[in-house]
């Protein structure tokens, strides 16, 4: 017998109906704090149905859309729990516009910058570990084939305006 849409729902129900370990529940609690599940005596977790939108959300964002846990915390913060937990519904856009337009891949898996040909080393990055960010699992090289393709003239232009931010940056400290 199914439950009624409004009945609350329990961890292993929850992760059986988004595919996902109940592990993986666990640690987006830790990551995301807008996910709250009420829990009982001896620390059992009950999800409301906003709960499970949310988790249906953040789910398509990392898995679907390719966002980091990063990117997805910025929409969360920026675009509020209301735009995520839309995207349970799988034929609602996954779109956010002046983030995606301003900070560019940063906030999704760099999973086209092999395709695209540029060296990404995790030693080039302050302060990296080699942990999985995304929720889930890192792209192999076999998922880099299908990847699509980066805009190089658009990475170009990007790095274009980080040097002249860095330039700013060091001349403001120079000035002092």
């Amino acid at each position: 017998m199914d439950k009624a849409p409004d009945a609350f729902r329990t961890i292993s129900e929850v992760a059986d109906a988004l595919d996902i370990p109940q592990h993986v529940l666990r640690f987006w609690e830790t990551r995301f704090t807008q996910i709250k599940p009420m829990k009982r005596s001896g620390g059992r977790r009950y999800y409301r149905p906003d709960d499970v939108d949310l988790l249906k959300g953040i789910r398509r964002l990392l898995y679907g859309e390719g966002y980091t846990i990063r990117g997805v915390q910025r929409i969360l913060k920026e675009h509020g729990i209301g735009s995520v937990q839309r995207l349970a519904d799988a034929t609602a856009p996954a779109s956010f516009g002046a983030i995606e337009e301003a900070i560019g891949l940063s906030i999704r898996e760099p999973d086209g910058e092999a395709a695209a040909g540029i060296d990404v080393d995790d030693d080039d990055f302050e302060g990296a570990d080699d942990g999985d960010d995304f929720g889930g699992p890192i792209a192999g090289v076999a998922d880099l084939a299908a990847a699509p393709r980066v805009d190089l003239s658009r990475l170009e232009g990007v790095l274009r305006d980080l040097i002249a931010c860095r330039q700013l940056l060091d001349q403001a400290l120079k000035d002092g």
